[in-house]
């Protein structure tokens, strides 16, 4: 007779198997459909090639495969239009592509074949369709909906390998792979100036620096014209969710105003994280002004107590980041190059303002109702 203890515990290693089973069905689901949608954007390029099939093949086979399949989705105009663009999208350096491409619009399909040509080893589909196995093998393990979203908004195929890339590697739903998108990651990661190459061991130094951004875009904020630090810094943590998506994957908020003290001297650091995956600290200064060589000294001092007093032997060194309204590169990188201390600098942009004489002449929501409302009054009068 089992235990109790033992049925719980079996039952325990059955919902995991279970759930693990399930993942895995839903992997193999998507890598079947994504492998199917390939090929009939590729039969539909191949088809309108090679026969006299115009534009209105995909129209007509819409019609047809939802006659007989009416309750399976994806059969639409449109979602079989994307997949011929999947297809394009990827293939870029295919004859067949670019002699077709050119009956299309050329801001459709730019040229860009550094990733297609460095895979030097290639796979065949199901059906003996030859593509770059480095590249198929990421595409399969993306949700379709992601993809339209890439192709859609993405104009090389760098800039899509990388949304691909990092929606693998952090498991972003499709909203976070816009939001991301919206903020043009590929173009702002690892663009912050840092002296991690000098002060950081590989492989940290190279994470380091591909974790900061420049600039950072804090687009979901409402400011005046006029605002000082504490604002800047009262705003970011009130709205601690968009901050810490803006600042990226891996970051958890330790504190704000943290505290340290320092031979019976206290002093507080604006923000002060802990990122996930480099292990360590990271202390965040913020600056409404610009970049003044001073603001890397006290930066230094910072990181120097968080080690001292935070950083646990497990952690790796404690890096800091100051983010400033504007800088000039040259400036930074003189005040970083003697700094002993890992330290990044970048830039920040706020949502554009509307000026405050044009605002306080723009009716309030409670002023556009009530005209609605005598509008609606005097129609029925």
């Amino acid at each position: 007779m089992k235990t109790d203890q033992e049925y719980i515990q079996w039952l325990s290693e059955l919902k995991k198997r279970f759930r693990q089973s399930q993942i895995k069905a839903a992997v193999r689901v998507n890598s079947e459909l994504i492998q199917f949608y390939w090929n009939l954007g590729r039969d539909i390029v191949e088809r309108q090639f090679n026969s006299n099939w115009g534009d209105g093949l995909i129209a007509q086979l819409s019609k047809d495969l939802k006659a007989e399949f009416p309750d399976v989705g994806g059969f639409s105009r449109s979602n079989i239009f994307a997949c011929k663009q999947f297809y394009l999208f990827y293939n870029q350096n295919d004859e067949i592509v670019h002699q077709l491409g050119g009956q299309l619009k050329t801001s459709d399909f730019k040229e860009n074949q550094q990733i297609v040509n460095r895979e030097n080893t290639h796979t065949q589909d199901k059906n003996g369709n030859q593509v770059g196995s480095r590249i198929f093998s990421l595409l399969i393990q993306v949700p379709w909906r992601h993809h339209v979203e890439i192709i859609t908004k993405c104009k090389q195929l760098d800039e899509a390998l990388f949304y691909v890339q990092k929606t693998i590697q952090n498991g972003w739903s499709r909203s976070v792979l816009v939001h991301f998108m919206e903020l043009d990651l590929y173009k702002t990661e690892g663009k912050a100036l840092s002296n991690f190459d000098l002060t950081l061991p590989q492989p940290q130094s190279e994470l380091a620096q591909q974790t900061l951004k420049d600039p950072y875009k804090f687009e979901f904020l409402s400011l005046s014209q006029e605002y000082n630090e504490k604002d800047l810094e009262d705003a970011l943590t009130n709205k601690i969710i968009h901050f810490l998506l803006e600042m990226g994957t891996g970051f958890a908020f330790v504190g704000r105003q943290y505290p340290i003290v320092v031979n019976g001297d206290e002093y507080r650091m604006d923000l002060l994280f802990y990122h996930l995956t480099l292990r360590c600290y990271v202390v965040v200064d913020l600056k409404v002004v610009k970049f003044e060589p001073e603001f890397a000294g006290k930066m230094g001092f910072y990181i120097a107590a968080v080690n001292e007093q935070l950083k646990q032997p497990m952690d790796n060194p404690t890096i800091g980041l100051i983010i400033c309204k504007t800088k000039n590169d040259v400036v930074v990188r003189y005040a970083l190059k003697n700094i002993n201390q890992p330290v990044g600098v970048a830039e920040y942009t706020l949502a554009k303002q509307l000026p405050d004489t044009l605002k306080n002449r723009l009716p309030t929501i409670q002023e556009v109702e009530n005209e609605v409302n005598n509008s609606v009054n005097n129609k029925n009068e």
